[in-house]
């Protein structure tokens, strides 16, 4: 109980210094930034690739390490949320990955290119490969 009441405490503590904190904007913390890439890479290959599957328990627990992430750094529920939320970002993420896609070889309609850099992301233990699985 007396670690519960500590851990409500020192939550309620930081809740209230974070915003004299100057945040990045969360869609610019480099960190998150490159953990939702790892999660659109992933889901652009599991989509287009019909011999790799997604590791969904994986990816949920992956979102989740990156809401706590954002959480220790400071950035409260809102901007969390809004930040999951926000479409515009999402596509913007969306673009960049699928230009990064592109320079790999990859072209829309072709699932070879998608499964080959899929495979290249599991064999590296990317991120992105961690969150997928050759069937």
């Amino acid at each position: 109980m007396t670690k519960f009441l500590t851990s409500v405490a020192f939550a309620a503590g930081l809740s209230m210094a974070a915003p004299a904190l100057a945040l990045t904007p969360l869609h610019q913390e480099k960190t998150v930034v490159s953990m939702f890439y790892a999660i659109g890479l992933a889901d652009e290959v599991r989509k287009n690739c019909p011999s790799i599957s997604p590791r969904m328990i994986r990816a949920y627990t992956y979102l989740k390490s990156i809401e706590r992430y954002a959480r220790k750094a400071g950035y409260s529920e809102d901007q969390i949320r809004a930040l999951v939320e926000d479409r515009a970002e999402k596509e913007r993420l969306r673009a960049r990955i699928r230009a990064d896609l592109a320079k790999r070889g990859v072209k829309q309609g072709n699932p070879e290119g998608y499964c080959k850099v899929g495979l290249e992301e599991i064999a590296a233990d990317t991120a992105a490969g961690r969150l997928l699985s050759a069937n």
